[in-house]
């Protein structure tokens, strides 16, 4: 999406020619739409837009190929906006309106999507999404949005100083996979629903985008030179997820280049690989990222003039133009030939044809969806699983006994730049909460007599405040310092260059640990910083990482403080030493260990981080075994034989590994089973271990026990191949559970390795030197 700057030049351009405000509904019942086969409700969606898009000319067409579309009044077809933002709840964009007060002045405001990703629950994402969804069609029947949502972020967090990781679920590809699976089936009303979707979600950055603004690369013209085995087997198996088996209505194209071709122009990723290969259909759309296809010609540098952009990103497959180079220079394009009218009729046919499948055309009494209303908005429902996201996110990352803390506390000292925290809680792409809960909020909340000092900011380096902090530490029972990331060093268009803690935070939390009373660090953002001096100090007693934790985000931390709650997340990326950033540049996509590359994510990488992926403490105990095991040999070819009748062979169940869970300690807390595996097959290098299944078994008591399914698939225990083809393997498999590897099993594949899913063959990369490093 557009710097600030752009996304107010684009916000000017729609309320001056686009009225984008605009979300009624056209009239079917009446002429000039009344007779014509796109109110036939009877008819495919495809034949309905074709009847519609017929009617228009060469100017409507190449007008309506904006993101704020202007319709075309004289066949009643109303303007209307196809840009809204919902990452983690109904938020502010070009289409949606919050009333000043009263009545859809708010929505709600879950966690950002790194700390929703680090509970590891697949049933509450599915949740979360169904809130959203009501929610967004909620403010769509008040006339305060439209019907398509640009969300998700499904880009995976591969660098720890990319600026919109935190919009992100993690690191791994195959999480992300489940995740987004979830969450499009749940926004968009089930998997691809009929006859009407609920809003049409937008899986985002395809493809290979993770750098903004970084030692002068910027995404606009980056040209990410990228191998075909790392974007089949890290970069992309999200999006496969996302549109070929969660069957999501749209996809935005990434601002940079993937191989010397911008992604907006790129046909091997907009047919051959979105259309062709996983079957994105023609009842579906692609976007532009904002002022993307402008910054083919002028950042790519990858045709001359603007109108050969536009023909060039129209023809690859972008259908919509997020900014306004299709309206000003298609005109241009078809006059040059470079373009049909065979071609702007496809586009807007795939848009057309989407809002029929949204029953934009259809009566409003046939469709339940239009009966949701300001009711359906931050129902107490919603308000608890916003307030359970954030607790089932939250990362217990150090503790010597000290948390929870003593029922004899009663005085607390808190300090840091998140204390008083209300708007930054949300992160990035939020809308207008119903409420923000402080963690100061919450300590006064939860019966603490509390003494608040700011302390210091989150990039300063006066000490100005250290002394009233270090004399509210030495009055209090417990000191709890309330720092780390925000907005102002990682954001989009903006990269953090080291990843330590910013300004003078570890001096001052080190100084208040030096007073001797009990300290608690809550390390807030999205990325890490390097914890080594805090994890090192035993004078710091705990660290709680809370993201950026949405609306009931003090409540949260609290409840986990106090025992109220139970501490069960798991880091969904690596926490790195702080050299990592000079021993790889950003602009380097290889993922595997090199000479110049330590190796990216906890599947390559060869250093020691201070913490790794899935890395998470509980306050409590507990002992896992294997509830049966399974074969130690098995046939590859056998396995292969009984995926035959699947749709996907990738998808091919491969076995279930029960695992008991007992709670051998004193509190009742959820535990999340992750299942890695790792061994000696398929090719070199091979991966540290990577995760093939998850689980999160909830409320295990004391002394009980609970059952954790993790089904591993074909496709996990499957390694891509130099072009980017998927085979299983023979060799020894290990799987064992959790970071320490507290169970084990290990069995066999025999027999010749097997295709188990094919990759695209390109033949359209220009060149492999990247254009901005």
């Amino acid at each position: 999406m557009p710097s600030s700057a752009g996304l107010k030049r684009l916000l000017t351009f729609a309320t001056l020619v686009t009225t984008a405000s605009a979300v009624g509904f056209p009239d079917c019942t009446t002429a000039p739409l009344k007779g014509n086969d796109v109110c036939d409700t009877s008819k495919d969606p495809i034949t309905r837009a074709s009847a519609l898009t017929k009617l228009f000319t060469v100017p409507e067409m190449i007008n309506n190929t904006v993101n704020g579309s202007p319709g075309i009044p004289r066949l009643g077809l109303p303007a209307y906006q196809w840009w809204q933002e919902a990452l983690h709840g109904v938020a502010s964009s070009p289409g949606v309106t919050f009333a000043p007060s009263g009545q859809f002045s708010y929505a709600t405001s879950f966690p950002q999507p790194i700390i929703m990703g680090a509970a590891f629950d697949d049933d509450l994402i599915k949740q979360v999404a169904t809130v959203v969804s009501t929610e967004a069609r909620a403010y769509n029947n008040a006339g305060r949005a439209g019907l398509d949502f640009w969300t998700p972020n499904i880009n995976p967090f591969k660098d720890p100083r990319w600026g919109r990781g935190q919009e992100t679920p993690g690191e791994d590809p195959f999480h992300s996979s489940q995740y987004v699976y979830q969450l499009i089936t749940g926004l968009q009303g089930g998997l691809d629903p009929k006859p009407y979707f609920k809003i049409v979600a937008d899986c985002k950055h395809f493809s290979a985008y993770d750098l903004e603004d970084w030692e002068g690369n910027v995404r606009y013209g980056f040209n990410a030179i990228v191998s075909q085995q790392d974007l089949s087997e890290f970069y992309n198996p999200a999006f496969q997820s996302c549109v070929r088996d969660a069957k999501v209505g749209s996809v935005m194209c990434s601002y940079n280049a993937v191989n010397g071709v911008p992604s907006c122009a790129s046909t091997f990723l907009l047919q051959d690989v979105l259309r062709d290969h996983w079957g994105f259909d023609d009842t579906r759309w692609v976007t532009s990222d904002c002022d993307a296809v402008g910054n083919v010609w002028t950042d790519h540098h990858y045709v001359a003039t603007a109108a050969e952009a536009s023909a060039v990103t129209l023809k690859a497959g972008t259908d919509l133009d997020c900014g306004t180079t299709f309206s000003s220079s298609l005109g241009d394009a078809f006059n040059q030939s470079m373009i049909n009218e065979d071609d702007l009729r496809r586009s807007l046919t795939r848009q057309y044809a989407s809002l029929v499948r949204l029953g934009y055309f259809d009566p409003a009494s046939s469709q339940p969806y239009r009966s949701l209303g300001w009711s359906d908005v931050n129902t107490k429902s919603a308000q608890q699983l916003a307030y359970t996201a954030a607790v089932e996110g939250l990362v217990l990352l150090k503790n010597d006994g000290t948390l929870p803390l003593a029922k004899s506390t009663k005085k607390i000292a808190l300090v840091g730049p998140w204390a008083n925290a209300t708007s930054l809680l949300q992160g990035n792409y939020f809308g207008v909460a119903p409420y923000l809960i402080s963690p100061l909020q919450a300590a006064q909340s939860a019966g603490f007599e509390v003494d608040y000092v700011f302390g210091t900011d989150v990039t300063s380096n006066t000490t100005d405040g250290f002394a009233a902090a270090i004399a509210a530490a030495q009055s209090a029972d417990v000191v709890i310092y309330a720092g780390g990331l925000d907005e102002t060093v990682e954001r989009e268009s903006l990269d953090r260059t080291t990843i330590v803690w910013p300004g003078n935070q570890v001096d001052l939390i080190t100084q208040l640990a030096a007073v001797g009373k009990p300290t608690i660090v809550l390390q807030f953002g999205g990325g890490q910083v390097d914890d080594t001096v805090l994890k090192a100090d035993k004078n710091v007693n705990s660290i709680l990482w809370a993201g950026y934790p949405g609306q009931s985000g003090g409540t949260a931390i609290f409840d986990i403080l106090t025992g109220k709650a139970s501490p069960a997340g798991r880091l969904p990326i690596t926490q790195y030493p702080a050299d990592y950033v000079n021993q790889v540049p950003m602009t380097d996509m290889s993922l595997r260990p090199s000479a110049t590359n330590p190796g990216r994510t906890y599947r390559w990488y060869s250093g020691t981080p201070i913490f790794e992926y899935g890395f998470g403490l509980h306050y409590t105990t507990f002992s896992t075994k294997f509830s049966g095991a399974a074969e130690k040999t098995y046939s590859i070819a056998s396995l292969i034989s009984a995926g035959k009748d699947q749709a996907h062979l990738d998808l091919t169940p491969f076995h279930t590994f029960n695992v008991e869970v007992k709670n051998t300690g004193k509190m009742t807390s959820d535990y999340v089973a992750l299942l890695f595996a790792s061994g000696s097959f398929g090719p070199t290098p091979r991966p540290n271990k990577a995760l093939v299944a998850y689980d999160r078994v909830k409320n295990i008591g004391p002394g009980q026990t609970g059952d954790a399914s993790l089904a591993v698939t074909l496709g996990a225990l499957a390694r891509a191949d130099e072009t980017g083809d998927f085979y299983l393997y023979p060799g020894t498999y290990t799987l064992t559970l959790d970071t320490p590897g507290l169970i084990s099993q290990t069995f066999t594949l025999t027999g010749n390795a097997a295709l188990v899913q094919t990759w695209p063959k390109n033949t359209t990369s220009t060149n492999t030197t990247s254009s901005s490093s």
